[in-house]
């Protein structure tokens, strides 16, 4: 890509910002993965990340709860502040950051215990819950919140590997959101599910916005235009065009966006 092209198009930055991300660079040894990234991720918001396969979308999604940090040779350099707060710092408890920054990952992955266990598992460990009525209130609310509770209300000691795919998933996002995070990261939260399935995870997308800021990584461009406000499009490790979803869809100004979109590559 040329250097004009490797300026991001668009609006980095959002009225009220939870994510802030100045020239963020990561390499996996010598491979230079994300170059030079710029982007806010606002409150009560949505942002998708599209882009072609190996393009940096999951790898940068991964910087925002430090997720980098556990894979061998891998560097990010940059400022990534939450509320205002490097999440560098070396004062930083990455097991903190990982309760404000939840993350939904692209294969369902409840623990091998109960329906009740995997929900109330982050709140105990942090402390959330007194006794074990505010924890089952913490259960009750979290798997409401993710539109579960009517499904396994009455067999919250099963595993949670009993469940459906699309019911996985969510017991995942119950899971992530008893913990009370500030964002939501998902990474391909519905390439493994049915399109039934797809949808419920898309209308809970929306219902959760409403408290959380939601950064998404998807293949789907379809998926994309239906949960988020806000679209990033990236190639090559770098942030090609940021901005409004209805905008980047109907109207790219990038070249490079407006190919992918429009199916010429990709």
């Amino acid at each position: 890509m040329n250097d004009a092209a490797k300026t991001t198009i668009g609006t980095i930055t959002v009225a009220e910002p939870v994510f802030s991300c100045r020239n963020v660079d990561v390499y996996y040894g010598d491979k230079h993965a994300i170059k030079n990234v710029n982007i806010d991720i606002g409150r009560k918001q949505v942002l998708a990340m599209i882009g072609p396969s190996g393009c940096g979308k999951s790898t940068f999604l991964r910087c925002l709860n430090r997720m980098n940090d556990t894979i061998v040779g891998a560097r990010v350099e940059g400022s990534i502040t939450l509320d205002g707060q490097d999440i560098h710092e070396k004062r930083q408890d990455v097991v903190q950051l990982r309760a404000r920054v939840g993350m939904v990952f692209q294969k369902p992955n409840p623990f091998p215990k109960s329906i009740y266990e995997n929900v109330a598992y982050g709140p105990r460990i942090h402390g959330l819950a007194a006794n074990r009525g505010e924890l089952d209130e913490i259960v009750n609310q979290s798997l409401r919140r993710a539109g579960l509770w009517e499904e396994v209300k009455d067999r919250l000691n099963q595993p949670g590997t009993s469940l459906s795919g699309g019911q996985q998933q969510r017991l995942c996002i119950a899971r992530t959101i008893a913990v009370n995070p500030e964002v939501i990261l998902m990474d391909e939260p519905c390439s493994a599910l049915d399109p039934i399935a797809t949808a419920r995870i898309e209308d809970l997308i929306d219902e959760l916005r409403e408290s959380y800021a939601i950064c998404i990584v998807t293949h789907s461009m379809q998926q994309a235009a239906r949960v988020s406000q806000r679209t990033a499009y990236f190639h090559l490790g770098d942030l090609v065009e940021v901005g409004d979803t209805n905008l980047i869809f109907t109207n790219p100004r990038a070249k490079l966006t407006e190919d992918y979109i429009t199916g010429r590559f990709g």
